[in-house]
């Protein structure tokens, strides 16, 4: 299967969308050539801002930017947008609905060998908890793509995440993205699994797995996370059981999310694939992936719990 990481659809979509559309403007703290923004900034010169380490100033000058009729996109790495630049992007940005666009690469454990400080895994959670906020987590290299369209379009504050290693390409170029509707990828009556980021293809190989015993799973991509499509989590519901997937906390991210529409509209029993609250530490994205439990295998083992249950119920 094809791989491409999402930050490198990410630089070179900006490229794509610079051509077209002369109000972009690209910000970078220091990190250009880890988020792929130096694509756009070799491109576009005068429409890139390199901000060094200064995080917080990055987000007040987009917040700037977006005042004068600019769509400002500000890139850094997931943990230092979210967790440096916090009451910037509240205040500055999200508390007057500003047009910015941040970016934040390399998200998750699969951060790899930097270590538990540098691997995000709250982004989700806090982001979502601000008011205006529109918050997205392509699942591969075309989503990304055709989000980052929308999300030019969308007027408003958004946060877009995207890791660092390659992950597989699901989709084609013919993949409509829309804000706030999720894709389901395959069909199936008898449970559901709900997965965002590069958890959706984890779960894609879950249901072939579980398909060849007979356990038909429908599998849906919710790359919006706010605002959530609440019609998917009601279709996936219908099936009885659920499990959410993501490289993220379990506490106030995808899976807190689904639950509080399940537990208001449609209560079903549920079950949560993610870091199990606690910090990541240092190791190759692959090691880190086995080491949490953020497989295809653990995905299946959850489903396969609650189909039993629920037929033994």
């Amino acid at each position: 299967m094809q791989k491409k990481a999402t930050r490198d659809a990410y630089g070179e979509t900006l490229v794509e969308l610079g051509k077209r559309y002369e109000n972009i403007v690209v910000l970078d703290a220091d990190l250009s050539a880890s988020t792929k923004t130096g694509l756009f900034s070799r491109e576009f010169p005068e429409r890139f801002v390199q901000m060094g380490i200064a995080e917080q100033d990055m987000m007040g000058t987009a917040a700037g930017l977006a005042l004068s009729g600019k769509v400002a996109f500000a890139s850094t790495f997931a943990i230092f947008a979210t967790g440096r630049a916090f009451e910037q992007i509240r205040n500055t940005i999200a508390y007057p609905s500003l047009n910015v666009k941040i970016c934040a690469t390399h998200s998750g454990v699969t951060v790899g060998e930097d270590g538990g400080s540098h691997q995000a895994i709250e982004d989700i959670a806090i982001m979502r908890a601000v008011p205006n906020m529109t918050v997205i987590v392509p699942a591969d290299a075309i989503e990304t793509k055709k989000a980052l369209e929308a999300i030019y379009h969308y007027d408003g504050p958004v946060y877009f995440r995207l890791g660092r290693p390659a992950v597989p390409v699901l989709y084609d170029e013919d993949f409509e993205f829309e804000i706030g509707k999720a894709h389901k990828l395959c069909e199936g009556k008898d449970a559901a699994i709900i997965a965002t980021g590069i958890m959706v293809a984890e779960a894609k190989e879950a249901a072939l797995s579980l398909k060849k015993e007979g356990i038909d799973v429908q599998v849906w991509d919710m790359a919006t996370i706010k605002p959530i499509d609440q019609e998917a989590i009601l279709e996936a519901a219908k099936t009885g059981a659920i499990v959410t997937a993501e490289e993220h906390s379990i506490v106030g991210g995808l899976g807190g999310a689904v639950a509080e529409i399940v537990a208001q509209k449609s209560p079903v029993p549920m079950s949560f694939v993610g870091i199990e609250d606690c910090f990541g530490q240092s190791g190759t994205p692959d090691e880190l992936l086995k080491a949490y439990n953020l497989n295809a295998e653990n995905i299946a083992n959850k489903v396969r719990k609650l189909v039993s249950q629920k037929t033994s119920s």
